[in-house]
């Protein structure tokens, strides 16, 4: 009897998991299973939301002939060349793919930049002639490569690779003319990040960045004739933030980001001669997120990320004496660079109305003094009406421990209470921002549905002591904030606490199925996107060249006690306390979290006899870059939330 009892499980799971209706989209790439056709209704209704555009600012051409900025016209990003405030965007790359990092040549018309295949990460550094726009792959078309930094003359670019062994984050110079003879100059003797973050004066030293973890980085120089690695920013035995930026000017010091003399980011300066440390924002109690200082090293600026909201600060290098910049529109600030002639600063700034454009703020002769703010591109919105976009309100609620967790809003103010959509960040030690989302509009306006965004503990934005709150054994207690929110959504008249999704990518697709097994109950549906599923088989299949870094936030796996603790609060093995549809989306050709971490939930998930719904698209990688992936997965969701919200 028993045997027959088997037999009969047995078939009848071979039947349920062959049985699955799989179909196909966009020339074989994106594979769908379990997912209905998606009623024409929808692809209508979402068009317009899917025909929104940026233009990121990317860098002054150094002929005086405009600026770059990277923007999407075809299937994915590419550079294009802007002459004038407004002026039409003129094509420069013509690649399948999408354009990564960008380094202006610092006197000719030469850029170098980064780009990958398939979404793998694998990127290669490749050298484009924008006059000609022909292109020269530099690196060797294996390993991973990154952060490619032009010198001071013109002639060598240093960059990351894991040339030398597959795993490695090296640094190495390339010279220009033959980027063969490529010279190793510091040899990662760990699993750590190492890059490049300057060069000083006279291109002698490369100033180093070693991230060990977002709580723990040291910074280097190195003498590029003796190889000789010099420790300058952070001490070898104790964990604390020290990001270099950059050399002043004749290289007599420093500019860095420290976390060492307060709870934030601050912007610090060291001098190299007495070994002195002067924190220069110890006034602001938030984060400094963003640095840049011009050619000639008498003008800076520098981003402080306040409470979400970014305010720009211009900076005095030798007083340091610093002015906040009142005429920008409320938003979020990036990729800053001063022109060559120091006269302009150019950055992105991306408002809630509005997606990343390109702007350009005058300065005048004195470092403290700006003139006119220039808006240089207007990024199509496919003809919606964004002055209609609801604004985020940033609330606080309290959780289990008596702390106040911060949050983003969207919602109409209505009589009838409305569904929610709970996005959960990704990192973990990402942070959600009031920024443009046509996602989170097409939601409301697709579903008649609030979005919350919290910041649950282990976020970046709020201090040292917040962002270490859900390291190692404490990891389940940032799924605890989410029930917290739940509560709070109960004692809110205008939100149906009986209608609540789960949403989230990466980390946030594994807090997405920690919400599903321990609030199976209190949810509708739930959207996991390039989730964790289980952290031990995460850290084993993650690529060698990250796991060190993981292993710091998640707690290292090859600890018994460790293991035992991430195989218990890992979703995959608590599978049978999910009784919400899920919608697990992946990319094929992900580094970060590898494509067994979704195989494995969605098996499980139908082995329990749950219902899931799977994408996974052949050609990309963490998340989908690719607009015609996008474009179906976004359709997707609207249809699972419909159908379960």
């Amino acid at each position: 009897m028993k045997k027959y009892f088997f037999t009969i499980c047995f078939l009848g799971l071979v039947s349920a998991l062959s049985s699955q209706e799989r179909r196909t989209e966009n020339n074989g790439n994106l594979v769908l299973e379990d997912i209905p056709a998606i009623p024409k209704s929808i692809k209508e209704n979402l068009s317009k939301f899917q025909n929104v555009r940026s233009a990121a600012f990317r860098g002054f051409n150094n002929q005086n002939e405009g600026l770059y900025i990277s923007t999407r016209f075809g299937n994915v990003s590419q550079l294009h060349l802007v002459k004038s405030a407004g002026a039409a965007r003129n094509q420069i790359t013509y690649f399948q793919e999408p354009i990564g990092s960008v380094a202006m040549h610092p006197t000719q018309s030469s850029i170098a930049f980064t780009m990958d295949k398939g979404g793998t990460e694998n990127a290669q550094i490749y050298l484009l002639d924008a006059e000609s726009a022909s292109t020269q792959m530099l690196t060797d078309g294996v390993s991973r490569n990154g952060g490619p930094l032009w010198s001071n003359k013109g002639n060598h670019i240093a960059f990351q690779s894991t040339k030398r062994n597959g795993r490695s984050n090296d640094v190495w110079i390339m010279p220009i003319e033959s980027p063969q003879n490529s010279e190793l100059i510091l040899e990662s003797p760990d699993g750590t990040w190492w890059g490049a973050t300057d060069w000083s004066e006279d291109d002698s030293k490369v100033l180093i960045q070693n991230y060990i973890s977002i709580a723990d980085s040291k910074a280097y120089v190195v003498d590029l004739k003796t190889k000789k690695k010099t420790l300058i920013l952070g001490e070898k035995d104790s964990s604390s933030v020290n990001s270099a930026l950059a050399f002043d000017k004749n290289d007599k010091g420093i500019f860095f980001i420290t976390n060492q003399y307060g709870e934030f980011n601050q912007l610090a300066y060291f001098d190299i001669t007495t070994s002195e440390v002067k924190v220069i924002s110890k006034e602001i109690s938030w984060d400094v997120d963003g640095f840049s200082i011009s050619d000639d090293s008498k003008k800076a600026a520098f981003v402080v990320n306040e409470n979400g909201y970014s305010s720009l600060y211009l900076l005095n290098p030798q007083s340091f004496a610093f002015k906040k910049v009142t005429s920008l529109p409320i938003g979020l600030i990036g990729g800053m660079e001063f022109s060559a002639d120091n006269k302009s600063l150019g950055f992105t700034l991306n408002t809630y109305q509005s997606p990343s454009d390109t702007y350009v703020l005058d300065l005048q002769y004195s470092p403290l003094s700006y003139g006119k703010l220039t808006r240089w591109t207007y990024s199509e919105v496919g003809g919606l009406d964004t002055s209609k976009f609801i604004e985020p309100e940033l609330i606080q609620y309290e959780t289990f421990d008596g702390r106040k967790i911060p949050a983003f809003i969207y919602s109409k103010k209505t009589k009838d209470p409305q569904p929610v959509i709970i996005s959960i960040h990704g990192g973990p030690e990402g942070q959600a921002r009031p920024s443009f989302s046509s996602t989170y509009q097409l939601w409301m306006a697709n579903l008649g549905a609030a979005v919350i965004t919290p910041n649950v503990r282990g976020s970046d934005g709020y201090g040292k002591e917040y962002l270490s709150l859900d390291n190692g054994f404490k990891r389940e207690d940032s799924v605890k904030d989410i029930g917290a929110l739940l509560d709070w959504i109960k004692t809110q008249p205008h939100l149906d606490s009986n209608r609540v999704a789960v949403y989230g990518g990466s980390y946030g697709g594994y807090m997405v199925l920690a919400s599903a097994v321990h609030f199976s109950d209190r949810l509708k549906a739930a959207v996991d996107i390039v989730g964790i599923s289980n952290f031990v088989t995460f850290l084993k299949n993650t690529k060698d060249y990250r796991r060190d870094l993981r292993r710091v936030e998640y707690g290292d796996e090859r600890n018994p006690e460790m293991e035992a603790f991430l195989q218990k609060i890992s979703p995959n093995n608590n599978v049978d306390q999910i009784k919400v549809p899920m919608f697990v989306v992946q990319g094929e050709n992900d580094p970060r979290v590898p494509v067994t971490e979704a195989e494995q939930i969605v098996q499980s998930l139908r082995e329990s006899g749950k219902k899931v719904w799977y994408m996974n698209a052949l050609n990309e990688g963490h998340g989908y870059r690719k607009k015609e992936n996008r474009d179906i997965y976004q359709q997707a969701v609207i249809l699972f939330l419909k159908e379960n919200l």
